[in-house]
């Protein structure tokens, strides 16, 4: 995985000091409110509250007109159709909407476009088989702010439009439609936007509830798990109202969930239904019907109340689950291959890969393993016969994916998303332009790009872990995006012993810090690819938890992760991206050159063989003290393996009776002393 910088958030101590004994909370958990910024009084009160207060839905600008327009319909008995979307929000949003309107007695249907054939959005086939159904009003959930020509269709043939939507408006403009629902448009009077689709949706409801005289509890006991699970679903931050409605949301699942979702579940008296349960157990699987088949399968799901066709339908939902994963990784080992054949590949600012045959459904999963494993924003194309390429980015903090896809829209016959996540359609003769145009944007903007960034809520000594203190901290639950469970700092560690479990998959580790011995649990790390040894000193982003086992309680402290001690961060991005330039354009610099001795004193290190597997990387961090670059760390190893002195494939490793061999005579030492002597920079 990518390095990450480990940074400690900022806190007001005096004033976690005062909340502490004002509102008697543990010093820890008041220093974790602080530190994300809830200080003030009525801030305090309404996250730790487990009181549900609804917000006002008529705060959205046009949502009279909504209503208006949505009543007008029922009444008529005019015919309705959700547009939905194809992933998890968009089948909870129109899953809501339409037992909502069948509740009121209307005509309605929906219709999720095919993510293969049609992608995301309204488009026109699918606006003519709506006409033929004779709708008269189509309703969007989590789309339809970017519809502007579709829109203009619609009213051409006599229907009309309402748009509900929680993407980011272009400009300002608007399509088109009786009202457009969008938190993000400026007229609204609300003190909280960054809703997802299906809470959006669910404000309309609430609203024609409301217009109808009636308590909003009768929707909200309804429909409040569906807003849980899409929030969570789609990564919105879980402050104010995200918050309130995941923490309802995870009651009513925990207590009375509906019938559809009990098999997902496996709800028990004595087990607490978490946010992790919906990210891990239900999102997956309602996504699953979107990427690799149909999604009004999902829809239908969600809508079921009979409780054999619901155990039915889960079997189903966790057949598309295991698909979705066999079709992801045969797609990332592509992805992996096409990257060991090109290393440039993911020596830019950006990675893009494309690849044909790529499952839509898929891609975005993977590109968000290639940004977590390269720390990078990246982009994997699925190229398709008819000439059309379509793919999913996910991008790093700091690195506003919308925005640079938008310096770039002449490259593209589409694109739309969030900050952090993007998709795209783009003619396949246009890829290579795009992947040069977007890192030229890159370049020019960022000139050094947004590193991988691991908050730490605070630095901790290991004698403070323990299950009390996982007790205190509880009250913060539900976590998720903005509101993440609390990681620690553990610095200068001696690392005491390392044992495999689970057959070498994951690792326990023995550690201690004067008189206080830990053991943490490092997840996904076999025990052949650790690359510490006994008597190293490390320091430790942990989080901790509990474990019931045989009747007692047990403190569980996993790490996040492992950085050797006394390492200079912001010398190895700077170096590093000195390493990727050149690279990627070429850029010289004179620290890339390993000398005579710097490759010595390299060799000798690999051959001590002091840890059974380490990486270029590893190989660095133990070498940065001695004044090593990066670069040469990295140009030392290629030459190397040139030479055939090493091998670098599960790890690196001398060769044993290697050659002899004059290592200034390997082609990338000849290149690079080419460089230097000539004093060409770029």
């Amino acid at each position: 995985m990518a390095f990450k910088k480990w940074e400690v958030r900022p806190t007001d101590k005096e004033k976690a000091s005062e909340l502490s004994e004002k509102f008697n909370i543990d010093p820890f958990v008041a220093v974790l409110l602080v530190s994300r910024g809830i200080e003030k009084d009525v801030d305090v009160v309404n996250f730790l509250s487990d009181d549900f207060t609804m917000p006002s839905p008529f705060d959205f600008v046009d949502m009279d007109e909504a209503v208006f327009a949505v009543f007008e319909a029922v009444e008529n008995k005019e015919k309705i159709c959700i547009y939905g979307d194809y992933d998890c929000d968009g089948v909870t949003s129109t899953a809501l909407l339409v037992d909502y309107l069948r509740s009121l007695g209307a005509d309605v249907c929906y219709y999720i476009p095919d993510r293969e054939t049609e992608g995301y959005g309204m488009n026109m086939f699918a606006i003519d088989k709506i006409h033929s159904w004779g709708v008269s009003l189509i309703i969007t959930v989590d789309n339809g702010i970017a519809s502007f020509d579709e829109a203009e269709y619609i009213y051409s043939l006599g229907m009309s439009l309402v748009i509900t939507d929680h993407h980011q408006i272009a400009d300002g403009k608007i399509p088109h439609a009786e009202a457009v629902i969008n938190p993000h448009r400026e007229e609204n009077e609300l003190g909280f936007r960054e809703y997802c689709g299906v809470a959006v949706a669910f404000m309309l409801a609430c609203a024609m509830n409301e217009e109808q005289g009636n308590s909003a509890e009768n929707v909200i006991n309804r429909y409040i798990d569906l807003v849980a699970i899409g929030t969570v679903a789609d990564v919105m931050p879980l402050v104010f109202d995200n918050r309130a409605f995941v923490k309802k949301g995870l009651e009513k699942l925990k207590n009375n969930p509906p019938v559809a979702l009990k098999p997902l579940l496996n709800v028990s008296p004595d087990k607490d239904i978490t946010s992790t349960e919906i990210a891990f157990q239900i999102c997956p699987r309602l996504n699953a019907m979107g990427r690799m088949g149909d999604a009004k399968r999902a829809v239908e799901f969600l809508l079921c109340t009979d409780s054999s066709r619901s155990t039915d339908a889960c079997n189903m939902l966790n057949e598309e689950n295991y698909l979705r994963q066999s079709t992801e990784q045969e797609i990332l080992q592509d992805v992996k291959r096409q990257i060991e054949a090109d290393s440039s590949l993911v020596s830019s600012p950006v990675i893009i890969v494309a690849g044909k045959g790529y499952h839509h459904g898929v891609i975005g999963i993977v590109s968000a393993h290639i940004t977590e494993h390269y720390g990078k924003p990246s982009f994997v194309i699925g190229m398709d016969d008819d000439g059309i390429s379509r793919g999913s980015a996910r991008s790093v903090e700091g690195f506003n994916i919308y925005e640079a896809l938008a310096a770039c829209k002449e490259d593209l016959i589409q694109f739309g998303g969030h900050p952090l996540a993007a998709g795209v359609t783009l003619s396949n003769d246009k890829i290579d332009d795009f992947r040069q145009h977007i890192n030229d944007y890159a370049l020019k903007n960022y000139s050094l790009m947004p590193q991988p960034l691991l908050e730490l809520d605070f630095k901790l000594s290991p004698s403070y872990l323990s299950v009390d203190l996982v007790n205190s901290l509880s009250v913060l639950e539900p976590y998720g995006a903005g509101n993440h469970q609390a990681v620690f700092g553990i610095y200068k560690l001696t690392l005491l012993d390392v044992a495999p479990l689970s057959e070498g998959k994951h690792i326990r580790l023995e550690l201690q810090k004067k008189n206080s011995k830990i053991r943490v649990v490092k997840f996904s790390t076999p025990y052949d690819t650790f690359p510490y040894v006994k008597g190293d000193v490390l320091n430790l982003a942990v989080r901790i938890s509990k474990n019931a086992y045989k009747g007692r309680i047990y403190l569980s402290v996993q790490a996040v992760d492992i950085h050797l001690s006394d390492i200079d961060e912001e010398r190895y991005f700077k170096e590093k991206s000195d390493y990727d330039l050149y690279l990627y354009n070429g850029s010289f610099v004179d620290s890339l050159y390993p000398d005579r001795d710097a490759c010595v004193k390299i060799y000798k290190y690999i051959k001590s063989k002091k840890a059974p597997c380490f990486t270029g990387e590893d190989l660095y961090f133990r070498l940065q003290n001695d004044g090593l670059t990066y670069g040469q760390v990295m140009f030392a190893l290629k030459a190397f393996e040139q030479s055939g002195l090493v091998v670098n494939s599960h790890g690196i490793d001398a060769v044993k009776n290697a050659k002899k061999t004059v290592l200034e005579d390997t082609d990338i030492l000849r290149e690079l002393k080419g460089r230097k002597d000539s004093g060409t920079r770029n």
